[in-house]
């Protein structure tokens, strides 16, 4: 089951990436994500009350506070770096960087690594390059973007640490609670910008676009941190850093962008990869 909720997880997070990059082109990252992080929390909230039970603690308040903190951290680098790009070298650093700090703790805590399990990993990260490589001239990756693609996967992976060690009866309050941290700086930030640029900065909003991909960017979370609990953390934080795959099949699908053979390859590395983790 833990496999299985992962790769929900993943597909999860590429849907959001996708819907929220739609978002990102009209009005902005900061806007969206002043709107993304307090739907996914009420998400989050309700799901955590109704449908899945757990317990709080002072252990599960100060890894909620940890979440928030780095979670939200992450967005700032992960989008610096993505405007000065390529793209095809940020997108498979930030993933595979996020997914690095995780299975380093899992291999602490003494989490079994078989040789399936090893094989899935290069099969991931190959899956995860190939279908980030961009058709066409490539421009040349700067210092500066590939400090900040790193700075952005080691956050990102310090926030899915956070969430994979919480208690195991926490049920999904870390992420629920995290967001509701993430939400409570991002409501002092949306203050500032109505103060210094006014309602009209914020219209027209893509108001679609940023529900969707905050419920399900929720969701996602919510999924990862149930499937840490309940399997092992080497293979979940693999598992879910396969997320680019399932944008890049929405951008193939829906914006009837072309996949080269080289991406159609890493889907299909991807959908190996899972199975490898899954076994």
């Amino acid at each position: 089951m833990s496999p299985l909720l992962a790769l929900v997880s993943s597909l999860c997070w590429g849907l959001a990436d996708f819907t929220g990059g739609l978002a990102t082109r009209r009005v902005g990252a900061i806007r969206v994500i002043c709107v993304t992080y307090p739907v996914g929390m009420v998400l989050l909230i309700i799901l955590a009350l109704a449908v899945i039970p757990g317990t709080i603690d002072a252990s599960v308040l100060g890894w909620s506070v940890f979440v928030g903190v780095f979670g939200l951290a992450a967005m700032f680098p992960l989008y610096a770096a993505l405007a000065l790009g390529p793209m095809g070298i940020v997108s498979p650093l930030t993933a595979l960087g996020g997914a690095l700090v995780p299975v380093v703790v899992g291999i602490l805590r003494g989490e079994t690594v078989t040789a399936l399990t090893v094989g899935g990993m290069i099969l991931a990260i190959a899956a995860v390059i190939l279908v980030s490589r961009e058709p066409g001239p490539h421009r040349r990756v700067t210092p500066k973007a590939l400090i900040l693609s790193g700075a952005a996967g080691l956050l990102i992976g310090l926030y899915l640490t956070g969430m994979g060690v919480a208690p195991e009866t926490s049920g999904i309050w870390v992420a629920t609670l995290g967001r509701a941290v993430g939400s409570g700086i991002l409501v002092v930030v949306a203050v500032v910008l109505l103060a210094r640029k006014g309602t009209a900065s914020w219209r027209p909003f893509p108001w679609r676009l940023a529900v969707m991909t905050g419920m399900v960017d929720a969701l996602a979370n919510g999924l990862f941190q149930l499937a840490a609990q309940s399997g092992e953390l080497v293979v979940v934080a693999v598992i879910s850093c396969l997320y680019p795959a399932a944008t890049l099949l929405l951008a193939h699908w829906v914006l009837r962008e072309r996949m080269t053979r080289v991406q159609g390859l890493g889907v299909a590395l991807a959908l190996g990869a899972a199975i490898a983790l899954s076994v």
